[in-house]
């Protein structure tokens, strides 16, 4: 008879259990008798994991809510603890949240149990001293990001860099007709479009706002047929971007719920906040403005201690400054406008962009599923990871 192999996971948000439920899949597919358990979402239970406790027990965010929270988190680590410490997994594997998993990962590793984690937390960028931590709490590192990667090998920490599922999910080439008519703007098909994303946050949405209206103002004077598309992440910040939007009632502006994915598909340039977003955008192969703006304070603390040279992730990818970053004292509707508009004025500098974009993408597309489960499959027999490719692009 087959024995059962026992699988730990720990995912504490809902892109941890897209990751996580991925990862599922790609295992069974090397063992037939294996048990998931841990903590994760409906993705991952439809897998037929077993979640100890519900999902959105992890999910915290800000300073003082997980202060709030923190007697209850440490009971639900303490319980995890006790459990995969008494009953070994053959590995465990804690994806992304990293303040919660990286202590797990560190005691149980100490118990003698191979340890894995999904996701690199930003240590490359700020606070690198977590290193020391990660070295002791980690058998092996998944890295979405081929910089990461070589960041860990660095410091002596068995890493492979898997791909990102974005990656994977969004083919190489955008259908900009197909996204327009399945939004069913109300303008021609032909129009040139510009998105704008100010962020997913009541904050950002109150600083970036009306930076990117005045900035709209700014492009159509001089470009009149451009028309804005704008979706609004969440109902609240439908609410408070249509409030806004009653002071530049002057603008084509159209506002979505949701489905930020398909606007950005839809236009010509994107203008967003910075964040996972860009990303997207630039494996959409769209032409984009990032920004950001921040209580004063917080930025002065957070820009002392950010170690690289960018903050978003097509010039982080490239080591180059491909797209503008427009930060702070630069988030300005003249900095923003001049930038959008040279896209219009320079076709065959998006073109060229636009290449550079693919070759990320393809960079980036892995398999990120199947081959993170081969490195756990790895870890667990006791096999090495394979060495890093010298050739691999970056």
């Amino acid at each position: 008879m087959t024995k059962t192999l026992r699988v730990g996971i720990v995912a504490g948000e809902a892109s941890g259990d897209i990751l996580g439920a991925g990862l599922i899949r790609a295992l069974k597919k090397h063992y037939p008798c294996v048990e998931f358990s841990g903590i994760g979402g409906p993705r991952m239970l439809a897998e037929g994991f077993h979640s100890f406790f519900p999902q959105d027990r992890l999910a915290v965010m800000g300073l003082v809510e997980p202060l709030k929270r923190l007697p209850e988190l440490l009971r639900i680590r303490g319980f995890l603890l006790e459990h995969f410490s008494q009953q070994p997994p053959a590995v465990f594997i804690g994806i992304d949240s990293p303040d919660f998993n990286l202590t797990l990962e560190e005691k149980l590793h100490n118990c003698g149990v191979k340890t894995a984690h999904y996701v690199s937390p930003s240590v490359w960028a700020w606070r690198q001293g977590r290193i020391k931590k990660i070295r002791r709490a980690v058998d092996l590192m998944l890295t979405l990001l081929p910089f990461e990667a070589q960041f860990y090998r660095t410091h002596n920490v068995p890493v492979q860099f898997v791909g990102h599922r974005l990656a994977d999910d969004i083919p190489l080439q955008t259908d900009l007709v197909q996204a327009r008519e399945k939004l069913k703007l109300d303008f021609p098909v032909e129009t040139p479009v510009v998105a704008l994303l100010p962020g997913s946050r009541h904050s950002e949405v109150e600083r970036l706002g009306p930076v990117f209206y005045q900035a709209a103002r700014l492009c159509l004077k001089q470009r009149p047929g451009l028309r804005f598309v704008l979706p609004a992440a969440t109902g609240q910040r439908y609410r408070q971007i249509h409030q806004q939007l009653s002071e530049y009632s002057d603008l084509p502006i159209t506002l979505i719920q949701g489905q930020s994915h398909e606007v950005m598909a839809a236009a010509d340039v994107v203008v967003l906040a910075s964040g996972t977003t860009a990303l997207e955008a630039m494996l959409l192969k769209k032409p984009m403005v990032v920004s950001y703006k921040m209580a004063w304070l917080s930025y002065q603390i957070i820009s002392s201690m950010v170690k690289v040279p960018y903050v978003s992730l097509p010039n982080l990818l490239a080591d180059q400054a491909l797209v503008p970053e427009l930060l702070q004292n630069a988030a300005t509707a003249d900095n923003i406008a001049a930038e959008v508009l040279q896209y219009f004025d320079n076709p065959q500098e998006v073109t060229a962009l636009k290449e550079r974009f693919l070759q990320l993408h393809n960079t980036l597309r892995c398999n990120a599923s199947a081959t993170a489960a081969e490195a756990i499959v790895r870890l667990i027999e006791g096999q090495p990871q394979p060495a890093a490719d010298p050739l691999e692009p970056i």
